[in-house]
C-alpha cells in the first residue's frame, strides 16, 4: 500500500480545513402570513405554499386538554 513521502504540516492541513464553514440557513417570508420559512416548503404557521393551502394547521391549545 502506498504511503505519503512527507508528513503534511499543520499549516497545510488547517489551510485546507479552513474552507469547511457552515453557511447560514436561507429563509424567505411567507406571502400569506409573513412568517419566516424555508424556501420551497409549505409555511408551518398557516400551511400555505405557492398561493394555496396545502396543510391543515390545527391550533396547538386545542390539541392538549390540560392547556389553560
Amino acid at each position: 500500500m502506498a504511503l505519503p513521502k512527507r508528513r503534511k504540516s499543520h499549516a497545510r492541513v488547517r489551510t485546507r480545513r479552513a474552507q469547511w464553514k457552515a453557511k447560514p440557513v436561507t429563509l424567505s417570508t411567507c406571502a400569506h402570513c409573513g412568517q419566516a420559512q424555508l424556501p420551497h416548503h409549505a409555511c408551518g404557521k398557516c400551511g400555505y405554499y405557492n398561493g394555496r393551502q396545502v396543510l391543515a394547521i390545527r391550533d396547538r391549545s386545542a390539541q392538549r386538554p390540560d392547556a389553560e
